[in-house]
């Protein structure tokens, strides 16, 4: 799935709404632009790389561009399923950095690398929400204009409040296009059979300079990088499936089934068996 975009100028934005009567739904999106959630009824699950984030109606996301991930959306007990989506692209995020001198007040102690933020609403930010869905209820069509003067608003108060994080927003979570094919084709080949210099090769580089660029982005190797999400899959479907570990080890892209014990006692300290069996006693 892909969401629409405006145009102006070479910088783009673009808030819509967006209602359900379904109790449950399931998407993959690719994000072309980076996106602000804001849920009003209902509750919202994104899921990336083997991380899974659910937000309630007093919190929100802001999810980067360049990215493919799993969202889920469950109505609230009434059966509607309501949010506010604000698009804008990377070209206003950069021109926001450039106008302004974030300052640094807190350590913020989230992983750097992630490409969703959690925030909770408090009361400017509640009124923010009302704000544009009352704008949006009396508009027919809003104009660029006025996106980009909501956009400086929300970011201004987000930059007050969560200095450290914004901050880290423009220097770690927003890629060049290299960046955002890396990420694109190791979420897309997280439990395949690939090697190291076939996920190169698709991203049209070479092996050395891969694994470098690929160190920057994640902090380690992809080998370990690729092993240790494979394994937090492995053990959630230890616990949660009655699969067998034919089945699994296939399904994380292990060609046989020693390779996949192997790797798992070497990330979780035991072998598959073992681990269902404390599972099951714990």
């Amino acid at each position: 799935m892909r969401y629409p975009t405006i145009q102006s100028k070479n910088k783009t934005s673009d808030i819509i709404r967006y209602n359900s009567d379904l109790t449950t739904t399931n998407s993959k999106i690719t994000l072309d632009q980076n996106l602000f959630s804001f849920l009003l009824e209902g509750n919202k699950s994104v899921q990336y790389a083997g991380k899974k984030i659910t937000i309630n109606p007093n919190q929100f996301f802001l999810l980067s561009a360049g990215n493919c991930l799993m969202s889920e959306k469950t109505s609230a007990p009434n059966g509607k399923y309501r949010s506010v989506l604000f698009f804008f692209d990377n070209e206003l995020l950069t021109d926001f950095f450039t106008r302004h001198s974030i300052p640094t007040r807190h350590s913020i102690s989230e992983p750097s690398g992630e490409p969703f933020l959690v925030f909770e609403k408090d009361a400017f930010l509640t009124n923010f929400v009302d704000s544009l869905e009352l704008i949006l209820s009396s508009v027919p069509s809003l104009s660029q204009e006025l996106q980009r003067v909501k956009l400086e608003e929300l970011l201004i108060y987000l930059s007050g409040c969560y200095p450290e994080l914004l901050r880290r927003l423009h220097d770690n979570g927003y890629y060049s296009e290299r960046d955002v094919l890396i990420r694109q084709v190791v979420t897309a080949n997280m439990y395949n059979v690939v090697t190291v210099e076939e996920l190169a090769f698709l991203c049209y580089m070479t092996l050395s300079t891969f694994k470098r660029h690929f160190a920057n982005l994640y902090g380690t190797s992809p080998r370990k990088w690729f092993q240790e999400k494979r394994m937090q899959k492995a053990a959630e479907m230890l616990k949660n499936s009655n699969l067998d570990l034919s089945e699994i080890h296939l399904e994380l892209g292990y060609e046989n089934l020693s390779s996949f014990i192997q790797s798992f006692k070497q990330v979780h300290g035991t072998t598959p068996k073992q681990y269902r069996l404390n599972s099951l006693d714990a």
